[in-house]
């Protein structure tokens, strides 16, 4: 039964691109002039988490999001129409019925992008059904190197793992660490980003005296003997890769005596603990988070969306995203899925062109013909042949007594083809 709705959303889907391509006359074209015979608007599709272990990333998200959407349509939207929306709960890996749900919700909204979702795992149990309808999928923070070139239709505006694990590894050496315990979650994600790790650190002099190999359930809510092995390593830093599983793992390592001040995080557990632990408990502790810093006067704005934010972790990935969907709609001339794909490389600057930072800007110089570079508010390079970041920033952050993490710097990174 499942079979053959897909199959259906399938042709369906085909057959809408197909109409949507005729009405444009020509299908894409270089001028990002509106076709005055189209009568569709670009649906941009949110396939976020609200529910699971990654909920804490959804609030950003979303808000980046509709704070996109907002910025295209003040500018005069997608080939003169506004821009319309199409939202999912993508939950995580452990809800795989979740995740296959909240896709075929969006595709049934014939989307002209689908942003999101910020799993590796996720994206791995989704990307087919959703590139297959010939909609482009482009996620805000699947990190895994696996990722890299999997589908024409497969885009993202965070880098692989191939950089935040080589920065994250060379800051762990730096800080004269020579004996390291990892403690990773078997998930796509987890195990991806800790081989660049050990790659990096071992080739640093480092000893990676626990988890090299041997990984947790990522469903597992019971740390002791876990923290006791690591205990028995005597390690000099302890390296957490994982998700909200996280808080309960950090408190077993507290309460059996491992120190949780010598501890280095990535994307995934990076974030606010001023409410979960007790102050004090992760000062000095360090975190890497792919991107670009969200700047104050960017964080304020995703604050008239939602001022309970806290946390801004991939809101400028996501936010990015639409943009760039959008303006391949423009200058391709339609808004089906085929012509964003087709014009998304160029967009980013992959063939040059005069760079902008808006929308807006952007939008004034193709209607002009011009060949234009967006770069916004993640700081990624334009698009290079596995439809990556071609460089991207990493940034690192070091945790106060309040268990809140403080920017301190980034590191810029090339990332390499497959």
């Amino acid at each position: 039964m499942r079979k053959s709705r897909k199959a259906t959303m399938v042709t369906a889907l085909a057959a809408v691109a197909a109409g949507a391509m005729a009405l444009a006359g020509c299908g894409a074209s270089s001028s990002g002039l509106s076709s005055s015979s189209s009568s569709a608007q670009f649906v941009a599709g949110g396939l976020f988490p609200q529910t699971g272990s990654l909920a804490y990333l959804g609030p950003a998200e979303v808000a980046a999001f509709k704070l996109a959407v907002k910025d295209i349509n003040a500018a005069g939207g997608v080939l003169g129409k506004d821009a319309t929306t199409a939202t999912a709960d993508s939950s995580d890996a452990d809800h795989a019925d979740q995740n296959t749900a909240g896709a075929e919700s969006i595709l049934s909204k014939n989307p002209s992008v689908m942003v999101g979702p910020p799993s590796s795992a996720v994206v791995k149990n989704t990307y087919k059904e959703v590139t297959e309808a010939k909609v482009p999928m482009i996620s805000n923070g699947a990190t895994s190197t696996t990722l890299s070139g999997i589908s024409d239709y497969f885009f993202r505006t965070v880098p692989p793992d191939t950089v935040q694990g080589a920065v994250l590894g060379s800051l762990i050496a730096q800080d004269g660490v020579k004996n390291l315990a990892i403690e990773v979650f078997n998930d796509e994600y987890g195990t991806s980003l800790r081989g660049v790790v050990v790659k990096t650190v071992e080739a640093a002099g480092v000893n990676v005296v626990y988890g090299s190999k041997s990984t947790f359930d990522p469903s597992e809510t019971n740390f002791s003997s876990l923290v006791t092995a690591v205990k028995a390593t005597n390690p000099d830093a302890v390296l957490v890769i994982a998700f909200d599983q996280t808080k309960a793992l950090v408190k077993e390592m507290a309460a059996q005596g491992v120190s949780t001040k010598k501890m280095y995080m990535t994307d995934g557990n990076t974030a606010d603990y001023s409410s979960t632990f007790s102050a004090g408990l992760l000062t000095g502790a360090k975190g890497t988070i792919p991107g670009a810093h969200p700047s104050d006067a960017f964080q304020k704005r995703l604050k008239t969306i939602d001022s309970t934010l806290v946390n801004f972790t991939y809101a400028a990935e996501t936010y990015d995203a639409v943009v760039l969907a959008a303006l391949a709609a423009q200058k391709g001339g339609a808004v089906d899925g085929a012509t964003v794909q087709k014009n998304m490389a160029a967009v980013s600057g992959a063939n040059g062109g005069t760079k902008c930072t808006t929308y807006k800007a952007c939008l004034t110089l193709l209607k002009a013909g011009k060949s234009i570079q967006y770069s916004g508010q993640a700081g990624i390079g334009s698009f290079n042949s596995d439809n990556d970041p071609s460089s991207a920033s990493i940034g690192i952050y070091k945790f106060g007594s309040n268990n809140k993490p403080t920017f301190e710097t980034s590191q810029t990174g090339e990332v390499p083809t497959s």
